[in-house]
Formats: C-alpha cells, sequence, structure tokens
C-alpha cells in the first residue's frame, strides 16, 4: 500500500464506517503503522489524516451507531501504539465507562480532563467542572490539560493544574503517550476521573483510571436526536451523574482588560484549520469596514505567531485602509483574547472558541457558522448564550449576501 496516501487510506476507512460494513483490517494496520513511522514527516501526514479526516468526522456527525464504530477502530490504533494494552479490553472498558451512573464514592481528588480544544473546553468541560466543585466542595478539584486550556480558569481559587502536554498538530506516538504519565497521575484509589470525551483518553479508551472511577461524557451520543448544545447536554450528564441540578459554563482567565467607556468589537476570524469554516474573500475585510464604521475599536485577535490566521487576519486589515485606532490586532495568548472578549461590548466571528466565551459570559454576539458536517454537529456547537446572540447559517451564500445577515443583525 506504499503508493496510496494516508488520506486515501483514511478516505477507505471512513466510508467503511459510514456504510456500517467491516473496514479491510491491513488498511487501517498500514495507516496506523505510517503514523507511527519513526520518520516525523510521514508520521506526521498520516497523523493528520488519521484524525482529520476520519477521527473527527466520525464524531462531528453526532451518530451514536458511529461511536461504536470509533472505539472498535481506534482500540486497535491503540494496540498498535501501545501494544500493552489489547483492543478487546479496551471496547469491553469503554462500554463500562461511558454508562451513565451516579456517582456514589467521596473522592479525595477529582480530575476532570480538559478536551484539548478551547471552546469545548469553556462549553462543556467548564460545566463539568461546575458540577464537581458544587457536588464535592472539600476535595481537591484538578483540571488535567495543556497550558493554554488552564490559562481560562487560572484565576479559580482552589482549582489545580495537572500539566499535560497533548499538542493538536503532535504524532501518534506522542499523543497516545500521555497515556503513562496519566495513569500515574489519575489511578489513586480515592481519586475521581470526570471524562467530557477528551482527547486525551482518545475519548475514553485509554485505561488511565480503575474503570469504577472513571465516568464518560460521551457527547457524540449523549442526547440522541435532540436538538440541545453540548453545554445544555454537559448540564444534565451533570445532574444525572454528580446530582447537581444547576452547573454552568464559566470561565475565570488569567487575564484581564478595561477600556473604560470606550466601546470595543471583538472579533475572531480563526477557524481551528478548518478552511471550510471561513467565507471567501472579500468576506473578511468588508466585515472589518462594516464594524469599524460603526462608532467602536474593532480588536481582531491575531492567532498564533507564523499561522495561516495571522497571515490572513493582516492580510484583511491593511486591504481595508483603516487606521489602527479603528481596527486594531490582539497578539497573545487565546486566554488573553477572552479576556477582551469579558471587557468588549459585541464578539463576530466564525464559529470558534470565542464565541463561547462570548456566550458563556451573556457578550452579544453574532456567528458565521460554516463547514458543520451535519445538521447535528451545528445544533450542538451553536453558541448557548442567555445574552442576545445572532447565529448565520452560511451555506452556499455568497460574501455580499452574509454581509447583509450581519448587518441585519448589527441593527437588531
Amino acid at each position: 500500500m506504499e503508493s496510496i496516501s494516508p488520506s486515501e487510506l483514511a478516505f477507505e476507512l471512513l466510508n467503511h464506517c459510514l456504510r456500517g460494513s467491516q473496514w479491510p483490517e491491513d488498511v487501517l494496520e498500514a495507516l496506523t503503522a505510517e503514523a507511527l513511522d519513526e520518520d516525523e514527516r510521514r508520521a506526521a501526514a498520516a497523523t493528520r489524516a488519521l484524525f482529520s479526516v476520519l477521527v473527527e468526522r466520525l464524531a462531528d456527525l453526532f451518530e451514536p451507531r458511529l461511536c461504536d464504530a470509533y472505539a472498535r477502530l481506534f482500540a486497535r490504533v491503540i494496540e498498535q501504539g501501545l501494544p500493552e494494552l489489547e483492543a478487546g479490553s479496551l471496547v469491553g472498558r469503554y462500554e463500562a465507562v461511558r454508562e451513565v451512573r451516579p456517582v456514589t464514592k467521596t473522592p479525595k481528588d477529582i480530575f476532570v480532563l480538559s478536551r484539548v480544544t478551547l471552546g469545548a473546553d469553556v462549553a462543556v468541560t467548564s460545566v463539568v467542572l461546575d458540577g464537581a466543585r458544587q457536588r464535592f466542595p472539600d476535595a481537591r478539584l484538578w483540571f488535567a490539560g495543556p497550558e493554554k486550556a488552564w490559562q481560562l480558569f487560572e484565576h479559580s481559587p482552589g482549582l489545580r493544574h495537572l500539566k499535560v502536554n497533548y499538542g493538536r498538530r503532535a504524532v501518534l506516538a506522542d499523543r497516545l503517550g500521555v497515556y503513562h504519565e496519566l495513569r500515574e497521575a489519575l489511578s489513586q484509589p480515592d481519586a475521581l476521573v470526570l471524562d467530557p470525551d477528551s482527547r486525551l483518553t482518545q475519548l475514553g479508551l485509554l485505561p488511565v483510571c480503575a474503570e469504577e472511577n472513571h465516568h464518560l461524557f460521551e457527547s457524540r451520543s449523549y442526547g440522541g436526536d435532540s436538538t440541545a448544545s453540548l453545554s445544555k447536554l454537559a448540564q444534565q450528564w451533570v445532574r444525572e451523574t454528580l446530582g447537581v441540578e444547576d452547573a454552568q459554563p464559566w470561565l475565570d482567565p488569567k487575564f484581564r482588560y478595561d477600556f473604560g467607556s470606550q466601546p470595543v468589537t471583538a472579533v475572531s476570524l480563526g477557524v481551528g484549520e478548518n478552511p471550510a469554516k471561513r467565507v471567501a474573500d472579500p468576506f473578511e475585510e468588508e466585515l472589518l469596514k462594516m464594524l469599524a464604521h460603526r462608532d467602536t475599536l474593532v480588536m481582531v485577535d491575531a492567532g498564533a505567531p507564523g499561522s495561516e490566521e495571522e497571515e490572513r487576519v493582516r492580510r484583511a486589515i491593511e486591504r481595508t485602509n483603516l487606521a489602527s485606532d479603528r481596527v486594531g490586532v490582539h497578539e497573545g495568548s487565546f486566554a488573553s483574547f477572552a479576556a477582551m472578549i469579558a471587557a468588549s461590548s459585541l464578539f463576530v466571528g466564525y464559529d470558534s472558541a470565542g464565541q463561547h466565551v462570548a456566550a458563556t459570559l451573556g457578550i452579544p454576539l453574532i456567528c458565521v457558522f460554516a463547514g458543520y458536517a451535519s445538521q447535528r454537529m451545528y445544533e450542538r456547537w451553536a453558541p448557548d448564550s442567555p445574552g442576545p446572540a445572532a447565529v448565520i447559517q452560511a451555506g452556499y451564500q455568497d460574501p455580499q449576501e452574509l454581509l447583509a445577515y450581519v448587518k441585519s443583525a448589527l441593527g437588531e
């Protein structure tokens, strides 16, 4: 299969999963072997295909039957990367930990696992954290995840950080490599592990603690055919699991901003490395012009230094021909931008982490939501806000049509 690209292998596996047919084991083994290759360039390409083409697509459809397919398939991937773990045992354990069951023990330590993606940690993980601290106020509460996600909650009194380095661009061996450090930290007899479908455990498959101590919120199947958002479903799961009725999404970021009386519109043009989420040019520069002509300072997040997003943001700003006192650039971590959103009067952006921050804080928001794999994905990830919110589903409209929708939302 050396002549077949990793993407082609991943698409073949995906098609079998979607049809409900048995995938060829040799195809899965070939893709996994390439993702584990010692040549980092080969491993990176195959890892990207494995996750972006296959794993993320299975998750984004939010179909219960695909959760079963994912578990059987990815358990074999884990077995190939961590030979001490047996695929059949992993699937059996997964079936047990995803069962929704009430917590009956009183733990000394509670570990809530990061979803790794920042928007999901705000919309979902924070709800689980809130439920845990309400139910067990005397326990040591830990947020387990990367530093950039921890910064969203860093100011919270009493919350501890278990740092786990997990990169979304890391090769498969490194992604699976966190298993050993997690197992060592989480497998305490008096610990409780609350897993909101975390990539750290590969969506609940890695046996990071005793089975009875591991509670998985399988967000891809939970809620079935309902149209509820992931935040609402997380609240329901917390009620069933922890007995807490009113757990809420929240954040308490490391940074603070105060713009005084100056109204600020925070803008995110980030798409999480998914180009399908953005609207074609000249939408972005025209959007910035529209926002800047209001009585407000427009602050656009630059994204990661040197990234495609930063290049695109700076190009859009340059094309507006507006002065820096009308359109500025936020440079820094996402937690810093989250604090800027908190101090703003409006948030505008694509489907991204920023919309979930604005929704959680009740900041008025306009979201241009494009590139979703299914209607249920849109329903699950649409921002769930107590404040004014306009969500524009971007399908095949041209940029001018979408700008007209944004203008209408601004007027409302």
